[in-house]
């Protein structure tokens, strides 16, 4: 310790002595040896204050934030890796497909005042024609087949949602296969009724259907997992084109901060046999549920182009190509 002047011997006999009491005289030699600074550099008084542990800070979704509307629309190619013959998405590999989802969402950022951005829609679990091991009539995709194109829409921030097309299986227990994939920030999930059967009933020859109450089920389980895991909102998708595949629609819940439900019109055909479907599937349409539209690239007659899609009422929230 320095001091500015020594007054008298007394005085400072009587500093010393106080220091000493105090534990911070400056004779190191006075201490008790477990209290002798073995370095300098070491010492408490000398030591920089730590830093401050940095916070993690939680995902968020393409384009940034954490909710998924109103200040985002997204555009996505459709179909099961490698199987051309279920949508545009299998006509080529995962970078590939990449490009193309982009490419299609640039077409459609002069048509609307929000973000768009490029999506995949990917069918995990396939109907099937024949019953299989399990009876359920649909062929499940391992979730590391599905890993390459989620790692490549990873980085290339591309949004992901996972389709089901459960067959005699439901929809919950299909939806836990992937769980892992959906633990991803950017990976929602879509519900595919046509191809939901009934006991007895074969795929082709019916059209498939679900209850609310099934529905409610599985968008519970992934409310609970987005929320325990500090994701953000979660697509929900629901596939209609029918009025009788979603029985009780106006049950279904859309309650979930956590999740974003949207009701996608699968029609094709003519623009008015379209715009038909799309007109008639909105009445009863529950509150706080967003439209999609699909373009058929074979099937329409012809397919609507980037701007005439943007021109449909109400404007699509969810685009995609099959």
């Amino acid at each position: 310790m320095v001091f500015m002047r020594r007054v008298s011997s007394v005085i400072a006999s009587v500093l010393t002595a106080a220091l000493f009491l105090a534990g911070c005289t400056s004779d190191p030699s006075a201490q008790s040896p477990d209290q002798q600074p073995t370095n300098s550099a070491n010492s408490p008084t000398n030591s920089p204050s730590p830093s401050p542990t940095p916070t993690e800070e939680p995902p968020e979704l393409v384009g940034g934030g954490t909710e998924l509307f109103p200040d985002k629309r997204f555009v996505a190619l459709y179909g099961h890796p490698n199987q051309p013959a279920f949508g545009a998405l299998g006509e080529q590999g995962p970078e590939e497909s990449a490009e193309r989802a982009i490419e299609l969402a640039e077409m459609y950022e002069a048509h609307s005042e929000e973000e768009v951005h490029p999506a995949f829609e990917i069918i995990v679990t396939v109907a099937s024609e024949s019953a299989g091991a399990d009876g359920n009539y649909s062929s499940v995709t391992a979730p590391e087949d599905i890993e390459p194109f989620i790692d490549v829409a990873e980085e290339h921030d591309v949004y992901v949602v996972l389709d089901l097309q459960p067959g005699h299986a439901d929809f919950l227990s299909q939806a836990k296969i992937y769980e892992d994939l959906l633990k991803r920030p950017n990976v929602g999930l879509a519900l595919d009724p046509e191809w939901r059967l009934a006991e007895g009933q074969v795929h082709m020859q019916q059209i498939g259907s679900v209850s609310a109450a099934e529905i409610n089920e599985t968008t519970e389980w992934l409310a609970e997992l987005t929320a325990e895991n500090d994701l953000p909102q979660k697509m929900v998708i629901l596939h209609q084109f029918r009025h009788s595949m979603i029985r009780d629609r106006e049950q279904v819940n859309t309650d979930h901060d956590e999740l974003a439900v949207v009701l996608h019109a699968d029609g094709h055909g003519t623009p008015e046999d379209k715009l038909e479907t799309w007109e008639s599937l909105q009445d009863g349409l529950p509150e706080d549920m967003h439209m999609a539209w699909k373009n058929f690239f074979r099937q329409d007659e012809p397919m609507f182009s980037p701007k005439q899609t943007f021109e449909v009422e109400p404007k699509p929230w969810f685009v995609s190509y099959q």
